[in-house]
Formats: structure tokens, sequence, C-alpha cells
């Protein structure tokens, strides 16, 4: 913990924004409490909890920086936005949020306070060394892991909200409506056993009360919108590692036409051109581009993915499949900023992820 003034911060205390350092954009208010942890019993410290509430407006100008000029020059934290005004911001497009989201695998602690929010139209990237919980958000963003509890004041719990409800617990235990959630894997993850057809449509064989020719149908009308024609009674053993990506695609992106509302999607994409040269790479980059709401697929239709989030380490990816970024690095997200600004950023951990150097705060 690090000690402000008297007070106690636990570094679990964010709040749902973030400059484009990783400071929150909210300031919790102290309250006194006995910490009965205290080498003296019963000494009465003022501590910030993340689970109290914020002030309704905050101006991050130079006033509030100056109150961090005890942290070090090297601190990767302190960034080059502190002088950043925000405003109040409209949630009424935010399709998914995060917030104040801890994950610990047993000692080992994974995520140690993210949050982010994912608005509708959005193409965002998570990058970040290996192993600091990118794929483990996907995870929880999807309802396949719950966020653990986390404050040890309140025990409250990190929490996942779909368009503005509360998600209680994995993705089985509360079906909220109103999103679809999409994960493409970053192996693809199709069963080896079933024909493309069969794992395209898996969803709607096993879901859905639409006729099997019909399914047939709309899973060829798929293939054909990830670039893919002819494959349907293909294996994945006798496919290319780019066409098994384009099929795992085409699964995420198939939905029942049937239903009188069709709910927007939200797809996370787990590295999705890992593996692959960079011709193929650029082919899967841009299907990611053409299924999303702003683009228009392989046969020209216009994409239906409202919004997207790709975890990824490459470039390419970076600069061709995303418009804003989330650095996350040791279970914190430390910068965010728009792509173009990836390579200007001054802060230390930012620049040594861009230029790829040995010299910095990252080890290995």
């Amino acid at each position: 913990m690090v000690s402000v003034s008297n007070s106690v911060l636990f570094p679990l205390a964010t709040s749902s924004g973030f400059t484009s350092d990783g400071f929150s954009r909210s300031v919790r208010f102290a309250r006194t409490i006995n910490c009965s942890s205290d080498k003296q019993k019963g000494e009465q410290r003022n501590v910030l909890c993340a689970c109290m509430e914020p002030p309704p407006k905050l101006r991050s100008d130079e006033s509030f920086a100056a109150k961090f000029e005890g942290f070090s020059d090297q601190d990767p934290f302190k960034s080059e936005d502190l002088s950043t005004v925000w405003e109040p911001e409209d949630d009424s497009d935010v399709l998914i949020e995060c917030r104040d989201v801890y994950k610990s695998f047993g000692e080992k602690h994974i995520l140690r306070g993210v949050s982010f929010k994912i608005r509708h139209g959005e193409a965002v990237g998570i990058i970040g060394p290996s192993g600091t919980g990118k794929s483990t958000v996907l995870k929880i963003m999807a309802g396949l892991l719950a966020p653990d509890k986390i404050c040890p004041l309140c025990n409250e719990q990190g929490e996942v909200y779909i368009r503005g409800r509360k998600r209680v617990g994995l993705i089985s235990d509360d079906k909220i409506s109103g999103l679809r959630i999409g994960l493409v894997f970053q192996s693809a993850a199709l069963f080896d056993s079933l024909t493309v057809r069969e794992n395209v449509g898996f969803l709607l064989y096993e879901n859905s009360s639409m006729p099997e020719d019909q399914i047939s149908k709309l899973v060829t009308e798929t293939l054909a919108a990830v670039g893919l024609k002819g494959v349907e009674d293909r294996l994945p053993s006798e496919l290319s590692g780019g066409m098994k990506k384009r099929v795992a695609l085409a699964r995420s992106i198939i939905y029942d036409t049937t239903k009188e509302a069709i709910e927007p999607e939200v797809l996370l994409y787990d590295e999705p051109t890992a593996g692959l040269d960079p011709i193929a790479s650029t082919v899967v980059e841009d299907l990611i581009r053409s299924v999303h709401t702003k683009g228009r697929d392989a046969i020209k239709k216009p994409g239906q993915i409202a919004s997207y989030v790709v975890v990824t380490h490459q470039h390419s990816t970076i600069r061709r499949a995303v418009d804003r970024l989330l650095f996350l690095y040791e279970g914190k997200i430390v910068w965010q900023g728009m792509t173009h600004e990836f390579t200007t950023s001054t802060n230390p951990i930012v620049q040594q992820f861009a230029s790829g150097s040995l010299d910095g705060p990252i080890k290995y």
C-alpha cells in the first residue's frame, strides 16, 4: 500500500474511467476506520476504499496532478496526460463494462483492479506483455470466469455490466438478454470430428428450431461472408491455419435469423493472427474489420458485429484492426488511448513495448 498525506490508499481503488496513463477519473472519499492490521491495534487511520462513492465530476487538472508529486519519475503510472479534463459521459451506448475486476488463481494474482467500457461501434485492442491477464479479461467479459471478491474492507466484488445490468456469476448462472457475446479462441477450437458445416452451424443445430436445410444455407452464406466457399464438407484437419481462423469467425457471427429481434453482438478475439504468416494475418485483420457494423464483408454486405475486442501482440493487427487501445501490465490498465497515439506515448512501458527494446520497466 502507498501512504498519501497520512491516509492509506489501497491499490485496488479504481473507477469506471481512466486517463490515458491509467489513473482513475474518480477519487474515493476517505473514511476513518479502526485498522486491526496495524502494528498498534485500533489505531485510527483514513482509508481510501474502492467501494465508496466518487464525486459526480472530476477535473484532473494540474492541481490534481500535483497531489501525486511524491511518485517516482520512473513510475509507469505517471504519464503525459494528467492534464486531461474529463467531462461526464453518456453511458447509454455502453455494451460491456468491467468495474474494479480482480482475478487470482491460487496464489497467482492475475488481474488487480481492471476497469473499462466497451461502447457500441468500437474496435478495441487489449495489448501488453505475455502473462499479464489479457485472455483472462476476455473470459470474464464472455462470462466463462467470474471476478473475485476484492475489497478487504467491505468484501465487495468486481463487477461486469451487460448493457447496464450487473451480471452475477457465470453466464450459465445469469443469462442476461440484450447482447450476444462471441469468443474466438486463439487456437480456433474447432470440433475435429465435425465438418466445417457442422462446426459453423453447431449453435443453431443444437439450440434453434430452424430446419436443417435452412441452417445449411445460412452456413454457406456466413462462410462466404468470411471469404470461404466450397469448404462445408471438409474436416478441420483439411484446412490451413488461416482457414481455421475464418471458420471460427464464421461460427461466432452466425445467428438465428428467424428470431423477431436480433440482439447486437460483441465479438472477443484472443490473438486471432497468432501463428499466421504476414499475408494470412492481413486477411484475418481485414475480415475482422469487414464483419464490423462499420464495414462490409467479403460479399459486400454490411457487417453485423456491434463492437469487438482484440487481444494481440502483433503491430500489424494493432494498426489495421483496432481504433482504441488498452495497455494491460501486471494486472492493471496502465495506459489507454487511440491507436495513432500508441507509438508517440511517453509512458515508458508503452515505449518499450512499441519499440521491442530490452531496456525498460518490462523484464523477462
